[in-house]
């Protein structure tokens, strides 16, 4: 009740007849009363921030529970990329390879390909080409793509370049045809040992046969270049009819007849182990490699003749 300039407040309990009796002056009574204003305002927004921020947690965790599994699937494609891109470039070093194989083998060689690194880090035999190296660079569709589609710029290229070996191998196999007369009595008589039919020494072929330097001279054989002191083996059995120096370029050079209009020549070499005369057998060493003659570095000049004329020896290795 309002008594004065005050409120007086009387709390009369069930219990008991005794009364309470609290006198408020207007001053205070006005402090009351916005105190607990505030308090009521203070507790609705304490409860409205409680509810925002649970809902707001919630949400946020929903959202890095998605990003992180969007994340996960990125980087598992990623990686799947990444394991086609590494299976592509193996398979492609293994034509590349093939084909070097296949090149060497018919006695032609590659032709440059800037796309293409250098097999064995120089192309040499031996040579070390194992080292690895670089800055850590992040995982991501933009490298990962590049390398796909460089990859598949290679591949476009050793397709390019197969076609091309294939073409050459069908010519060398017709030119290798005409031949088969000659070569015929030898199959006939059980004597496929005095066909020449194998390397006869290890190395890279560094000239094929045929036109050379722009057309300015014709080889007649096939130089294979290694280390000086490489042995030199006949290709099939046979009389050797010449061994020592020759003045016309060969230098040290070993002839071998094998019958029926067959015969090998094998020249600059370093030093020779068999005399004219001697008969020898397939894969028997009869020289050294070397540098004599007309030569420009350790290497085997190598020929195979039909009835003294000289034919690509590359289907006889």
């Amino acid at each position: 009740m309002l008594k004065g300039n005050g409120f007086t407040i009387k709390i009369v309990p069930d219990v008991s007849d005794t009364i309470h009796t609290i006198h408020l002056s207007a001053k205070m009574a006005k402090i009351a009363i916005a105190s607990f204003g505030i308090m009521l305002l203070l507790f609705g927004m304490m409860l409205v921030y409680s509810l925002y921020m649970t809902f707001f947690v919630k949400t946020d965790e929903t959202q890095v529970e998605e990003m992180r599994q969007i994340s996960n699937m990125q980087q598992e494609q990623l990686l799947q990329l990444s394991k086609k891109a590494d299976g592509l470039q193996q398979e492609l070093d293994r034509l590349m390879q093939m084909e070097n194989d296949l090149r060497r083998m018919s006695g032609t060689v590659a032709a440059p390909d800037a796309a293409d690194p250098p097999v064995d880090g120089a192309g040499e035999a031996g040579s070390a080409g194992d080292g690895q190296g670089g800055p850590y660079v992040k995982l991501d569709t933009k490298n990962v793509g590049a390398s796909l589609d460089d990859l598949e710029k290679r591949v476009a290229v050793r397709r390019a370049s197969l076609q091309q070996l294939k073409q050459i191998l069908e010519e060398q196999q017709k030119e290798y045809a005409a031949f088969l007369p000659y070569s015929a009595p030898y199959a006939l008589s059980g004597s496929s040992a005095a066909v020449p039919s194998m390397w006869p020494t290890r190395g890279e072929v560094s000239s094929p046969f045929g036109l050379r330097w722009n057309g300015s001279d014709f080889h007649p054989g096939i130089d294979i270049a290694n280390d000086f002191g490489t042995p030199i083996v006949a290709t099939a059995d046979g009389v050797v009819t010449e061994a020592g120096w020759n003045a016309g370029g060969y230098g040290n050079k070993v002839d071998i007849d094998h019958g029926n209009g067959i015969m090998t020549r094998y020249g600059h070499a370093q030093s020779v182990v068999v005399r004219a005369g001697q008969h020898v057998r397939r894969g028997q060493i009869i020289a050294y490699m070397g540098s004599t003659g007309f030569s420009t570095g350790p290497h085997l000049h190598y020929e195979v003749r039909i009835y003294g004329e000289p034919v690509n020896p590359a289907p006889y290795l």
